[in-house]
């Protein structure tokens, strides 16, 4: 479980990570967990990760996915983080082959225009939902590190603003790391940075706590309106404002 993992993080950095291991992480309970309640709630594992060097993490944004990637940190050579929540996935069918993803290589899964949705692991389907209904890009993510720098950089040239979206609190975590890599590449953007607040998970429905946190469907396009709300016109002209 990603819980599980805190307590090991002396062992994931000393033993693992600063010897380049070939070890692979199968993160459990990650992000929103819901009736597991507070101590189970995999909120924090995205930022204690991503800051450890020689890692690799990963998120799944369906099971197809998650079999992939699973699969792509067995192979790699070095240490290796795979992070899925608590539950059923989307319902994507899932093959029988081993294949595997090149490392640090995006998705892009709708072709939209103004602004781009940066989507992590399960945060993917909701973004896709709105993506496709504002007429935005969405772009499943799939590795938190490394980040695919040529694909963010495209898009940046492409597009007046980004959203991240992930089930990882927003302190530290995988929007932080977007914010970076552009920040080093002096690329001034608008960006949108939605995830978990900063606060324990109270016990309730896996569901309600997306809804809670606004990074369901219905949040995550009421957030990008709210930054945008000239995205209602097609034609309108965007600001870093509007």
């Amino acid at each position: 479980y990603s819980t599980f993992l805190q307590r090991a993080y002396d062992q994931l950095v000393h033993d693992v990570a600063t010897q380049d291991l070939d070890v692979l992480f199968a993160i459990d309970r990650a992000g929103v967990v819901g009736p597991d309640g507070a101590t189970h709630a995999g909120n924090l594992d995205l930022s204690y990760l991503r800051c450890v060097p020689n890692m690799v993490v990963m998120a799944p944004g369906d099971e197809a996915e998650c079999r992939q990637m699973l699969s792509t940190g067995l192979q790699y050579k070095g240490p290796a983080a795979v992070r899925y929540p608590r539950g059923t996935g989307p319902g994507a069918a899932v093959g029988t082959d081993l294949s595997t993803l090149e490392i640090g290589k995006a998705q892009l899964r709708v072709q939209g225009s103004r602004i781009a949705i940066l989507a992590f692991g399960a945060a993917v389907p909701a973004a896709e939902h709105v993506g496709r209904e504002l007429g935005l890009s969405v772009v499943n993510m799939r590795f938190i590190k490394p980040l695919d720098k040529a694909m963010l950089l495209e898009l940046a040239r492409t597009h007046d603003g980004f959203v991240t979206v992930e089930d990882n609190v927003v302190a530290g975590g995988a929007g932080s790391g977007v914010s970076e890599l552009l920040n080093a590449e002096a690329v001034l953007m608008p960006m949108l940075h939605l995830g978990l607040p900063d606060s324990y998970q109270h016990h309730a429905s896996r569901e309600d706590l997306l809804a809670e946190a606004g990074i369901d469907a219905a949040g995550i396009r009421a957030a990008i309106l709210k930054r945008w709300p000239r995205l209602q016109d097609s034609t309108a002209p965007l600001s870093a404002a509007s």
